[in-house]
C-alpha cells in the first residue's frame, strides 16, 4: 500500500484514544462513502470530494464502502463484488486518494483477507455480539469500529469490547445507528449516547443509518433522510469523536441504501455546520 497523504488528517492513535477525562482537542472524524462500492468513477468522485471538503474544513477522513451487504430486506437486492474484488478496490481507491478506507465484514473469514487492504474493520450493528467474526477482527491487530446493535442497551457494548480486547485488538470504536422503536422505526436515545461515550472508546454517530425505517418498503428499508443533518448537529453537540454517514451523486440511482444515502452535493453545506458547531464546543 501506498503511504496515506498527510493532509488525509487521519492518526490512529488519537482517532482511537480512550476517551479518558472526555477533553479530546483532535480533528472530528468523518467516517463516509456509498453504502456498496459502485462503479470505479463514482467511487473516486464521492472519495475526492469528501476528501477535499474534509481537508479544507479541517476533518479527519476515512473512505468507507462495502464489498457485501449480506443483511438485505431482499434475496434480489444487489450484494456488491464480493471480498476479493472488493477488497482489491478497496486498496487502489486507498492508494489513489491518499486517505485510510474501511469495510464492513460478516464472517470471520473475512477479517484477515479485508485487514490487508482496509486500514479499519467494521462490524455491523447485527453481527455486534458475534463472538468468533469479534474475535477474528481482534486477532488482525487493525482498529476495530463496533455498530451497537438495534437490540442493545449501551452498556451491553461492554461485552462486545471486552471480547474484543481479548483477542488482541487495542483501538476500538462504537458506533451507535439508533435502536429498535417497534416496528419499521429506530429511534436515537442521547442519554443513551453519553452512556456509550462512558464506556471510555472512541464514539461515532451514524448519521444516515439513524434515519433508516428498516423494513418499511417491504422488500427493502425506508427512511427520512431530510433529517440526517438534525440528527448531525446534536450528535456533535454531544461531543462525539466521529460521524458516519453514506452519500452518493445520484441516491436514487445507489446500489444500497438509496432512500437513507446524502445527495453527495448536499454535503459540503452539512459538514460546514457540524465543524462550526465542533468548533463551539472546543472555544
Amino acid at each position: 500500500m501506498a503511504a496515506l497523504l498527510p493532509h488525509s488528517l487521519f492518526d490512529p492513535a488519537l482517532a482511537f484514544a480512550p476517551r479518558g477525562d472526555g477533553t479530546r482537542m483532535v480533528p472530528l472524524t468523518v467516517i463516509a462513502g456509498p453504502c456498496l462500492l459502485e462503479a470505479p468513477e463514482i467511487n473516486r468522485a464521492i472519495g475526492e470530494s469528501l476528501r477535499d471538503t474534509c481537508l479544507e474544513l479541517g476533518m479527519a477522513f476515512v473512505f468507507k464502502a462495502s464489498f457485501d451487504k449480506a443483511n438485505r430486506s431482499s434475496v434480489a437486492s444487489p450484494r456488491g463484488p464480493g471480498v476479493e474484488a472488493g477488497c482489491d478496490a478497496l486498496a487502489r481507491l486507498r492508494d489513489e486518494l491518499g486517505v485510510p478506507v474501511t469495510t464492513d465484514i460478516h464472517e470471520p473469514s473475512q477479517a484477515a483477507r479485508a485487514a490487508r487492504s482496509v486500514d479499519i474493520l467494521q462490524i455491523p450493528a447485527f453481527l455486534s455480539r458475534q463472538t468468533d467474526l469479534l474475535a477474528a477482527a481482534g486477532a488482525t491487530g487493525k482498529p476495530v469500529n463496533i455498530k451497537k446493535g438495534q437490540f442493545m442497551a449501551p452498556s451491553e457494548m461492554i461485552g462486545a469490547i471486552g471480547k474484543l480486547r481479548e483477542s488482541g485488538a487495542r483501538q476500538i470504536m462504537l458506533t451507535e445507528r439508533g435502536s429498535f422503536f417497534g416496528y419499521h422505526r429506530l429511534v436515537n436515545d442521547f442519554i443513551g449516547l453519553g452512556d456509550l461515550m462512558d464506556l471510555g472508546c472512541p464514539v461515532c454517530f451514524d448519521v444516515t443509518h439513524s434515519t433508516q425505517l428498516p423494513g418499511a418498503e417491504g422488500t427493502g428499508s425506508g427512511g427520512r433522510p431530510e433529517r440526517a443533518g438534525l440528527l448531525g448537529n446534536a450528535a456533535v453537540a454531544a461531543g462525539v469523536d466521529a460521524l458516519f454517514f453514506e452519500c452518493h451523486p445520484d441516491p436514487s440511482r445507489a446500489s444500497s441504501d438509496r432512500t437513507t444515502s446524502l445527495p453527495l452535493s448536499s454535503v459540503r453545506e452539512l459538514l460546514n455546520r457540524w465543524k462550526l458547531i465542533r468548533t463551539a464546543l472546543e472555544n
